[in-house]
């Protein structure tokens, strides 16, 4: 990976784990937070999503990024809420 591609994965980690944040906590958990909810949110998407046959393909390759990897950072936060009220 080139410091290019390393930029864009951070800003996306980033602006996706913001999204959950406000989708599920209505916040978002801080620069690193959400960078952490939205790298991992991106691997259950990039894990998830082919097995499910599902493809997001709106807008350009980075917003496609970001949503898919929101959308998987909104099932990591609310698997994490279904844990901790168990």
């Amino acid at each position: 990976m080139d410091a290019q591609s390393i930029i864009i994965f951070i800003v996306v980690g980033i602006v996706a784990g913001w999204i959950a944040g406000m989708v599920v906590r209505g916040g978002g958990y801080g620069l690193i937070g959400d960078l952490i909810v939205g790298v991992v949110g991106a691997v259950i998407a990039g894990w998830l999503f082919p097995k499910l046959g599902i493809s997001i393909n709106i807008g350009g390759v980075i917003v496609s990024q970001i949503i898919s990897a929101a959308i998987g950072a909104i099932i990591l936060l609310l698997v994490i809420r279904l844990i901790r009220r168990a």
